[in-house]
């Protein structure tokens, strides 16, 4: 008997049709998600970027003269470390003592390099490194040499003096005293000479003694020795002292006997302070803050002190430093030069040490004691 065959209803093609479609759908995703099969990674990783980081090279140390004649000196350096980037070379700053100009040299990444010198001079040598992309090293300690007046026969010029100390002004003088120096040969006498603070030096007078009379002629006059020998080397300078005082109308006359006098100034009163604001190893940061606690302004003020340790500075802001031995001289800046009644000027010093930093024991402005 044969059937007769039942057509599907339009629901169930609909359902059937739904079906077959999603299916599709299914294969499709399928074949995209999975897409084609991922290349081999490489054999080779691929070389990594430098380091661009702000990290200067190391600031150069031992900087130290291996030679000197009349007209050179040859330096020589331990090498910096770079910081993100190789070592490129180093800049040597150089200036004559007492004068205001200075000169720079840049040389290669090497450790050492001769400087074209004066017979008979006094220089200040330091030393800093750059980098590849220009980072810049701290500055090295500061080295000073004196240079032979001649190229043969003696060249040893004698030790420094030591100890210079003046009296207070009497008058429009003052008396300089010093500790006698030494020499291979012998000492034959001592140069006196006065320093404007600026860039003027002037040789008073040659002495056999340890002491001399010396006029002052303004309220910011220094005064500095440099022993001498039979061959006419100088040593390098000693400290140097700060003296107030000068006429107060110089060249002035009068036509008769004086009726009336001008009372004196006031005298200089402050309050002096060193504070160590961070120290390591081979190093510290300072302040040396001073209050004017008169009732009259301190003008051209000159810091002098000798350190307690052996520190030596390499840096200064807010003022400019010399250093002979641990004696210290820092003088004004040309905005800060005044301090008035109650005001205080600050000076920041970054140096080298190995021993305990100690302070100063007293610190004097314009050859006056500071109470601490």
């Amino acid at each position: 008997m044969q059937r007769s065959r039942t057509l599907p209803s339009p629901l169930r093609l609909a359902a059937a049709t739904a079906t077959a479609l999603f299916a599709g759908a299914l294969l499709i995703a399928a074949t995209a998600t999975a897409g084609p099969a991922p290349a081999a990674a490489p054999s080779t990783p691929a070389p990594s970027l430098p380091n661009i980081s702000p990290m200067p090279p190391s600031t150069p140390t031992n900087l130290r003269a291996t030679a000197a004649t009349s007209t050179s000196v040859t330096l020589a350096w331990n090498a910096s470390t770079g910081g993100c980037c190789g070592v490129s070379g180093y800049d040597i700053g150089y200036m004559p003592a007492f004068n205001d100009y200075g000169y720079s040299v840049s040389v290669g990444n090497v450790t050492t390099t001769t400087i074209n010198t004066s017979p008979g001079t006094e220089y200040r040598f330091s030393i800093s490194a750059r980098d590849d992309v220009g980072h810049r090293s701290g500055t090295s300690q500061q080295l000073t040499v004196v240079t032979p007046v001649a190229s043969s026969g003696d060249t040893t010029p004698p030790a420094a003096p030591a100890n210079l100390t003046a009296s207070p002004t009497s008058g429009t003088r003052t008396t300089l005293t010093w500790s006698a120096s030494t020499d291979n040969v012998g000492v034959t006498g001592y140069n006196v000479y006065r320093f404007d603070g600026w860039f003027t030096s002037t040789l008073l007078s040659t002495t056999s003694a340890t002491s001399y009379s010396a006029s002052v002629t303004s309220a910011r006059d220094q005064f500095y020795v440099r022993a001498r020998d039979a061959a006419g080397n100088v040593s390098i300078a000693s400290n140097v002292v700060f003296v107030t005082g000068g006429s107060p109308n110089p060249g002035g006359s009068s036509s008769g006997p004086a009726t009336s006098s001008s009372p004196p100034a006031p005298a200089l009163s402050c309050r002096g302070t060193f504070t160590n604001t961070s120290v390591w190893s081979s190093g510290f940061v300072a302040d040396v803050t001073i209050t004017n606690t008169g009732t009259t302004p301190i003008t051209d003020w000159v810091i002098t002190f000798s350190f307690g340790g052996d520190q030596h500075i390499t840096q200064s802001w807010n003022g400019t430093w010399s250093q002979t031995g641990s004696a210290v001289t820092l003088t004004h800046a040309s905005w800060n030069r005044t301090i008035p009644p109650g005001g205080s000027a600050t000076v920041g010093l970054y140096g080298t040490r190995s021993a305990t930093p100690a302070p100063p024991a007293t610190i004097y402005v314009n050859a006056t004691a500071c109470a601490a």
